[in-house]
């Protein structure tokens, strides 16, 4: 079955880094543009960062840009958020997206980054 499996969210102090990872499986993972989404608590879900199939364009939020990097390994199948200089107001649930042929879309379960001192 399709699945998509976010780790590691935590709790990681202001400035700081943290990196999640998203490991897919169950579909043609080099043919997905694949995406990070984030919903802070009583907000709306909000597109963070995209990376493309084979050029690996990539887009970001542009209060994120400089400070997170998406990207993906097709051997393994994964898809990564490297966060850097974190802060607060980006505490979220961040969820990983794939975006096939024909509008096909997937969805993992998500994964908790809090951003406290």
């Amino acid at each position: 079955q399709v699945q998509l499996v976010e780790s590691g969210g935590g709790l990681v102090q202001p400035g700081g880094s943290l990196r999640l990872s998203c490991v897919a499986s169950g579909f043609t993972f080099r043919r997905f543009v694949m995406s990070w989404y984030r919903q802070a608590p009583g907000k709306e879900r909000e597109l963070v960062a995209v990376i493309n199939t084979i050029d690996d364009r990539t887009s970001y939020k542009d209060s994120v840009k400089g400070r997170f990097t998406i990207s993906r390994d097709n051997a393994k199948n994964t898809v990564y958020l490297q966060m850097s200089n974190v802060k607060p107001e980006d505490t979220a649930v961040y969820y990983c997206n794939a975006n096939g042929p024909g509008a096909i879309d997937y969805w993992g379960k998500g994964t908790l980054v809090t951003v406290s001192s």
